[in-house]
């Protein structure tokens, strides 16, 4: 049974003829006769008295209020589709990590709304794993997050990287580390730790470095925010691993230090500082980018991307020292 049998079916049943209906529905009369003739087989029963005036039958009878039903359910179902690929939606969800959240889509959140003042934004900050989680299961139309080949490695994933950056420690002021421009990772490991919780790509990347190296990480405490990591960490001696973009706003922050990390002479850099690099990649679905508004939020992301890949750059040539920013 197709569509277009019961629409032939309903304009037969309407005017009462199959040459008015065939005009109706702009197609021949006998393309509406043979579609009423195969609903007929499909059904196993006549729909029309074939008279003068061509009438129901008790079956027809039947199925005239569900034909009708289907039609009309048909028609709002091609209409809401047609409005998608038009670019009405009633809003965009996005889930992006943290600092993703604080640092790179501001500037894209305020650009979004302008050129789609109709549609509603819903932004949550969410771990790298619960983000891909919820996009997986339809509930955000796009992520933000650290890259888990994992989760955006299937068929339907469409995956950008954005950029990479590298992973350094935030310590208190008046820490031990400050001392070092690099601290060795020996150091480091006599330190207590403050991690996220479970369900953060930054807490595995950290947790497996450690293992790499045949050490038992410290940990300390766990949180989810990053303004809990700057008063944590500022207020003893914990330390915390974490990526440029999340350490941007301990540059002006006169109770806070930002190391680098050093690597063993007998270790490649390149190599070692591999492992504590992080990707962060936009992922959606091959259907969604099909969606005007989707697909050029996706455009509006990654054009940042290069300015925001700069911004890191000009970062790794600074350094916090005496709250002051100092060419290393």
């Amino acid at each position: 049974m197709r569509i277009e049998q019961l629409q032939a079916f309903l304009a037969v049943a309407e005017t009462g003829n199959f040459g008015q209906a065939a005009r109706k529905c702009g197609v021949t009369q006998s393309t509406v006769s043979r579609q009423i003739q195969s609903l007929e087989n499909d059904l196993g029963l006549p729909l029309f008295h074939r008279t003068a005036q061509t009438k129901l039958t008790i079956g027809g009878k039947k199925l005239i209020p569900r034909a009708r039903k289907i039609c009309r359910e048909w028609e709002i179902a091609t209409s809401e589709c047609a409005d998608l690929l038009a670019g009405k939606q009633p809003e965009l969800c996005v889930a992006a990590i943290h600092s993703v959240c604080a640092h790179y889509l501001p500037s894209i959140l305020q650009q979004f709304c302008q050129d789609y003042p109709e549609v509603q934004l819903r932004v949550t900050a969410l771990g790298s794993d619960r983000a891909l989680k919820v996009l997986q299961d339809g509930l955000v139309d796009i992520a933000v997050v650290m890259n888990n080949t994992g989760y955006t490695g299937s068929g339907e994933m469409v995956r950008w990287v954005l950029y990479s950056e590298t992973i350094e420690i935030l310590m208190a002021a008046n820490h031990p580390l400050r001392e070092y421009k690099e601290v060795p990772f020996s150091e480091l490991v006599k330190y207590p730790q403050v991690v996220f919780k479970d369900g953060y790509g930054m807490q595995r990347l950290v947790q497996q470095w450690f293992e790499e190296h045949h050490v038992t990480m410290k940990t300390a405490m766990e949180l989810n925010t990053l303004d809990a990591f700057r008063g944590v960490v500022g207020a003893g001696e914990m330390v915390a691993l974490l990526p440029q973009g999340a350490l941007l706003a301990a540059w002006s922050d006169p109770t806070l230090a930002v190391r680098g990390i050093a690597y063993p002479p007998n270790i490649p850099k390149e190599k070692a500082r591999g492992g504590l690099n992080r990707e962060v990649v936009l992922v959606t679905t091959k259907d969604r980018l099909q969606i005007p508004p989707i697909a050029h939020f996706c455009h509006l992301v990654r054009q940042m991307a290069g300015l925001n890949q700069e911004k890191l750059k000009v970062y790794g040539e600074l350094t916090l020292d005496n709250n002051q920013l100092i060419t290393i």
